[in-house]
């Protein structure tokens, strides 16, 4: 089967013609813009299905065909992933105009998790808030989760379903997730994108207390709260950047102290983070991170593995390489992984089982 996929991103769009499970083409464009899909649709015209990530997929619990229906509840999530699922959806609206007799599906990155534990999906708040069952953690990068789980098994040479691990898909946006049975059971992102470790502009979790001080000392709208959380903080907001990690790298490397001190909260939350997923096993065979800056910036990981010694790991040489790869040392009691992100062969696997009407394994 011939997919192409389409990964919309907050900034950019990202596609992937997958043809019987391998890659045979791949463009992005660095804009939020659906138009771009006409770029990719008179590229790749003969397709016998489009995938589209979705970030947020509200209660969906596997890759769904599209139709108006599911565009309009989708419709209704994306207040809770404003960043993504905006573009998601008119990325989805125009494939199905441009390509009125291809099916499309959406693949939801909350999918990997909607099997997590009632004890983890569940926030301590007043029983008349939640007996709907959504206000609750739904966590994302469920796609990358389920490619680096995937690829850790081959490297490994272990079953993906037998693995007991901790994944931190690293960046703009940063998550760790739990991995047992398949699936994820537990994360650090929750209700939305804005939980969990410190990111490249969101803030990551911060104590709500200090945010209902912030209120009533300096009053402003829920939208502009809004912002200065997901647009003006984590490392962007403690550095005055844009918030990419290589100006912040290169900045610490200048002596500038607001840098420094910014990659070392940005290290220490991710150690936190992945120290909290790993008590949600009853034993930890890897970590693997994944994502842009674990790719592009294998050093800053090595410096986040050198302090989870109390897990077992002991970080070893990461040379600048394309394959991935084991980067602790042959003594570690636990293997530490990068796995590049291959979201759009995730994509390819969900639209074929969608429309075959079988479940992602």
């Amino acid at each position: 089967m011939r997919v192409l996929t389409v990964n919309p991103g907050s900034s950019s769009v990202k596609v992937s013609l997958v043809a019987d499970g391998a890659a045979v083409g791949w463009a992005a464009w660095d804009r939020a813009d659906p138009a771009v899909v006409g770029h990719a649709v008179r590229r790749w015209s003969e397709v016998d299905a489009v995938a589209v990530r979705f970030v947020h997929g509200g209660s969906q619990t596997a890759p769904a065909r599209v139709d108006d229906a599911l565009l309009a509840t989708l419709e209704r999530l994306t207040s809770l992933a404003p960043n993504h699922q905006p573009l998601s959806l008119d990325v989805t609206r125009e494939v199905r105009r441009l390509l009125p007799d291809v099916p499309v599906v959406a693949c939801f990155d909350t999918a990997f998790h909607a099997r997590m534990p009632e004890a983890a999906a569940r926030y301590p708040l007043p029983r008349e808030w939640t007996t709907q069952n959504r206000l609750r953690r739904y966590g994302f990068h469920g796609l990358s989760c389920q490619y680096a789980l995937r690829r850790t098994g081959e490297l490994l040479s272990r079953a993906p379903e037998s693995l007991q691990l901790v994944c931190a898909h690293v960046g703009a946006g940063v998550s760790v997730t739990a991995i047992r049975d398949g699936h994820g059971v537990d994360t650090s992102m929750g209700f939305t994108p804005l939980e969990g470790a410190m990111m490249a502009t969101r803030s990551g979790s911060i104590d709500p207390g200090l945010l209902l001080h912030v209120l009533r000392t300096a009053p402003m709208t829920a939208a502009e709260l809004s912002d200065a959380l997901v647009h003006r903080s984590g490392l962007a907001g403690m550095t005055g950047t844009n918030g990419d990690l290589r100006r912040v790298l290169a900045a610490s490397l200048r002596g500038e102290p607001d840098a420094t001190t910014a990659l070392a909260v940005y290290r220490h939350r991710l150690r936190r983070e992945i120290g909290a997923a790993a008590m949600s096993l009853s034993r930890l065979d890897a970590v693997v991170f994944t994502g842009g800056v674990a790719e592009h910036q294998p050093e800053l990981i090595t410096s986040v593995i050198d302090g989870l010694g109390v897990l077992g790991l002991r970080a070893g040489q990461v040379p600048h390489t394309e394959v991935d790869r084991i980067v602790t040392r042959a003594d570690s009691r636990v293997p530490a992984l990068i796995v590049h992100p291959r979201e759009d062969l995730e994509l390819a696997r969900g639209a074929e089982a969608a429309l075959a009407r079988v479940p992602v394994r």
